[in-house]
């Protein structure tokens, strides 16, 4: 992975601040385990509402959470004024979604002024176990934060 520079000091802060004010983040249960530079780790338990008929996480979930590690990968990078918005994305599932819990881990591959790509393998956890699910790449827009949400930033 290549090195990047936060241009936001308090990188790791703003990350676990504006991931918790996201509701569908929290909804599934979902949870910041580690933030570096243009990386960041989430994890989400397995529940009852998360899996399919064959007890597989659902595909959809699966989406879900590789959405928002990416996205937030990208948002470890940017100044405390600028967030992001998911453009497109491509998922590919090679195995089911199977264990206590799913680890994405979200990297930043490609950073430019305006927009930011991503490449977040998924992982099943089970017994200390990790397998991969999914594989994706994500290309992010950067773009200026709203002023309400600035004024609630500190």
């Amino acid at each position: 992975m290549t090195a990047f520079e936060p241009l936001n000091p308090d990188y790791d802060a703003e990350v676990r601040r504006r991931f918790a004010q996201q509701p569908y983040n929290l909804s599934i249960g979902a949870r910041v385990d580690k933030v570096a530079p243009g990386r960041v780790e989430l994890v989400m338990p397995a529940r009852a509402d998360l899996v399919q008929h064959n007890g597989y996480f659902h595909g959809g979930a699966i989406a879900g959470l590789a959405d928002i590690a990416g996205g937030f990968a990208g948002w470890s990078l940017v100044a405390a004024d600028q967030g992001m918005l998911t453009v497109e994305y491509k998922l590919n599932i090679v195995a089911p979604g199977l264990g206590e819990q799913l680890r994405a881990v979200g990297e930043v591959v490609s950073r430019g002024r305006s927009i930011i790509v991503t490449r977040i393998d998924v992982f099943g956890e089970a017994d200390g176990q990790a397998s991969l699910c999914t594989t994706a790449l994500q290309t992010l827009k950067v773009m200026r934060l709203p002023p309400e949400l600035l004024a609630g930033a500190a």
